[in-house]
């Protein structure tokens, strides 16, 4: 036996240590330090942590990245208390650093948006303009083919006419395409019972300045103008020849 103090070997009954006087009595020695608390079952991962992970790697929305700070955080502190059951703090922590990271860049992203939409915006409504004065041009063929084909007629104002000759087809043989209206106006020959030798064609955005801006027309001269309005009526009246 020993003493529990300084390690002097104690004679056989002897309590009382010889050199240090330290009490060794049975139940006498106390523990120095408390031993830990082990887990009762096998440890779970954090619900928290595999939130705050998943949150950080979805695709970029605005709450996305403060949920995945939040369960973060969350989940840290619920593994600190939880003495051994759960587990999870690297899910955790990379939630954290995901999140943090979307956040920072949220910035660069906005200012990246306000750029990038006006000019794909500017973009849409330019091809879609040039769309519209082909479509155009591809009516005035038509009628023109139209009214070879049929002299006792002459010019239509019917799209369906023109659809069911076979001389225009898809979208645009139901007055609509590409972010625009099309329409056959103004049909009326030299006597009334006569074929019709005059025709208007017209072309207008369906959303001015969303699908487009400018408004397109034609007639059996073959000249397309625009109107920089939109307007169809006014591009019959005083429209601008492309290229003005």
């Amino acid at each position: 036996m020993f003493c529990s103090k300084c390690g002097t070997a104690l004679a056989e009954g002897a309590y009382f240590c010889p050199t240090c006087g330290a009490d060794n009595t049975p139940g006498a020695i106390k523990p120095t330090a408390a031993s830990p608390e082990v887990p009762s079952g096998p440890q779970q991962n954090s619900g928290m942590a595999i939130g705050s992970l998943i949150c950080g790697l979805l695709p970029f929305f605005v709450l996305t990245p403060i949920a995945a700070i939040v369960l973060g955080h969350v989940a840290l502190s619920q593994i600190k208390r939880s003495a051994g059951r759960l587990k999870g703090s690297g899910m955790a922590i990379a939630g954290l650093v995901l999140g943090y990271l979307e956040v920072a860049s949220l910035p660069i992203v906005l200012i990246i948006a306000a750029i990038a939409i006006p000019n794909l915006l500017r973009a849409r409504i330019a091809a879609n303009e040039a769309s519209a004065a082909a479509s155009v041009r591809t009516l005035n063929t038509a009628e023109l083919t139209y009214t070879t084909s049929h002299p006792d007629k002459g010019f239509t104002c019917a799209l369906a006419d023109l659809r069911n000759e076979h001389m225009i087809a898809g979208e645009l043989a139901t007055g609509s395409r590409t972010g625009y209206v099309f329409e056959l106006v103004g049909c009326k020959g030299e006597t009334p019972d006569g074929p019709s030798s005059q025709y208007q064609v017209i072309a207008y955005p369906i959303k001015k300045g969303s699908s487009g801006v400018r408004a397109f027309c034609s007639d059996q001269t073959d000249v397309i103008r625009y109107d920089k309005q939109g307007s169809g009526e006014d591009c019959l009246d005083h429209g601008a020849p492309i290229g003005e």
